[in-house]
């Protein structure tokens, strides 16, 4: 009897476990689900919205605050680089000019400014390119020719744009007879003769530098004109064909002395004189006046064509 007793017993008991073990593991899974719901999404909350503490934690450990970063930049290409800096240089220099606290611009040399330089230049510095100007040495505004067959001095002088009398003077030369394979030094910088009114000066430059000043006679009440000019014809011992009369060379009446070199401009130029004593005044027709001594010193050494600069 207690033998059937004890049968039945573990038979149930076999059955029930399975089904005690089932309803046991429903809740928890039921549970964990429901949790792993509420961590995926805020929306399951109740309301459609998160407490507030349940708020905060949900921030604090799954969302992720963006950190604050700087506008883009963009990136320009070569092309539009240069574009852009053409365009700032252009508002830069539209900016320039409308300053009227800004210094002005670099200009050119002109005339004036050879005038000022030659002013503030030791006379000692142009003695010495003076004295540079007849050396046999070799010099940056020279060159040296082998006389060939068919070369003359006065070939040579045109060539180069000098006088015959210039080359002879740097050589040493004596007479207008030269031989084939004689080498001769040639200034070849250009000159050209700047007069100022005001000082009554007149400047010989050799290219950019100033070599030499001289006093000079300009026209009465500033009559001398103002201007850029050219030395057009030159005469030794000219005649002076005044109105109603010719005044030879020598005559104690002709005013134009020694030497003559007539501008571009009728009846204007550079010439020796009859009266010293009127050198750095004014005094003359309208023309520059040199004493004799010194008209023939420039006269030997600037070539037809040389510019000559008159200004007040």
């Amino acid at each position: 009897m207690k033998k059937n007793i004890l049968l039945k017993t573990l038979i149930v008991a076999i059955f029930l476990a399975p089904m005690m073990a089932y309803g046991a593991e429903t809740p928890v899974k039921e549970a964990v689900d429901h949790e792993a719901r509420v961590t995926e999404s805020p929306k399951s909350a109740p309301g459609g919205a998160l407490q507030k503490n349940d708020h905060d934690a949900f921030n604090e450990k799954h969302m992720v605050v963006p950190e604050s970063r700087p506008e883009p930049v963009a990136t320009v290409s070569g092309a539009e680089k240069k574009k852009s800096q053409a365009a700032a240089v252009k508002k830069e220099n539209d900016v320039w000019k409308t300053s009227s606290n800004v210094p002005s611009r670099k200009k050119a040399p002109d005339v004036s400014a050879k005038t000022e330089t030659v002013s503030k230049l030791n006379t000692d510095e142009m003695q010495k390119r003076w004295k540079a100007l007849f050396s046999k040495d070799a010099s940056p505004d020279s060159i040296f020719c082998v006389v060939k067959p068919g070369d003359s001095l006065y070939v040579l002088a045109q060539k180069n744009h000098t006088t015959v009398e210039f080359i002879k003077k740097i050589n040493h030369l004596t007479s207008d007879d030269i031989y084939i394979g004689k080498k001769l030094k040639i200034h070849t910088a250009p000159f050209s003769i700047v007069v100022d009114k005001a000082k009554n000066t007149l400047v010989l430059y050799s290219g950019d530098l100033p070599v030499k000043k001289y006093s000079v006679a300009t026209g009465k009440k500033n009559c001398t004109p103002v201007g850029e000019f050219k030395i057009t014809d030159k005469l030794t011992n000219p005649t002076w064909f005044k109105t109603g009369a010719i005044l030879p060379p020598g005559s104690p009446e002709n005013a134009l002395g020694t030497r003559w070199m007539g501008l571009d401009k009728p009846s204007y130029g550079i010439h020796g004189t009859i009266e010293p004593k009127s050198i750095g005044t004014q005094a003359s027709e309208g023309c520059i006046r040199m004493l004799n001594e010194e008209v023939e010193e420039l006269y030997s050494i600037v070539p037809v064509g040389t510019k000559v600069t008159i200004q007040d």
